[in-house]
């Protein structure tokens, strides 16, 4: 009995099938794999936009980064310093990105246990809108300490400690309006209000300026409802 030839088109569609059939499986194993990460970001991204405030992360103390760790003393001062806030991520409006996502992932396998109570150092604006200033991401510890785990978006203005001296405190916004009124009046010229200029002309037309410029600060500071960083720096309301 002569043997069947072989066909060659044959072999190579057995070929085929089989090679796609054992595709087949990779790809499964793949996209299981894929929808198992996506599962778990998803829910990290929940835990990070609910922030709903736990006291503390069963974290293995041996494994974190000391430098990483602040208590909430040193948060409050840096806030206070450059008029930032420090919110539950819930309050968060602005994006959190994959690689926020990724770094709590790796966080959680590292330490065994799933992170939660996130909270965010940021500007006000970002607590309201997008903005481009840096969030610093933190979960906390226990015993008033956080972790940080992640900070992004561009650093704050250099002089943003400066320009927000005024706001620590009432003392600071006074020196501020003496000072702004004392430069006003210098450069109110000579003459303006009568043909010669004497000291006490200077100091009248000093208060005057003072009294002026007071006047709106305060309108402004009511009006909008603003309040000095100390009392801001852990407020979730818009006004403060």
């Amino acid at each position: 009995m002569l043997l069947p030839k072989t066909n060659i088109e044959q072999k190579l569609s057995s070929i085929k099938k089989k090679r796609i059939l054992a595709e087949d499986i990779d790809l499964k194993q793949v996209y299981s794999i894929l929808s198992n990460l996506d599962n778990e970001l998803d829910r990290i991204e929940n835990n990070v936009i609910i922030g709903n405030g736990v006291a503390n992360n069963k974290f293995n103390i041996d494994l974190l980064n000391s430098d990483k760790i602040y208590h909430t003393k040193e948060i409050k001062q840096i806030c206070i310093d450059y008029r930032l806030r420090f919110l539950d991520t819930k309050y968060f409006k602005g994006t959190i990105l994959a690689e926020v996502l990724s770094k709590i992932k790796a966080l959680e396998k590292e330490h065994n246990t799933e992170i939660k109570g996130f909270k965010i150092i940021a500007p006000s604006k970002l607590f309201k809108l997008e903005d481009k200033d840096d969030p610093l991401l933190f979960a906390p510890i226990g015993n008033g300490y956080y972790y940080l785990i992640h900070q992004w978006g561009n650093d704050l203005h250099p002089f943003r400690k400066l320009l927000m001296w005024p706001f620590k405190n009432m003392a600071n916004l006074i020196i501020l309006v003496l000072l702004i009124s004392f430069l006003v009046t210098l450069m109110i010229p000579n003459g303006l209000f009568s043909k010669s200029s004497t000291n006490a002309q200077f100091w009248i037309l000093y208060f005057f300026m003072f009294k002026c410029i007071a006047s709106v600060v305060i309108f402004y500071g009511f009006a909008l409802g603003k309040n000095f960083s100390p009392a801001i720096w852990n407020s979730k309301y818009y006004n403060s």
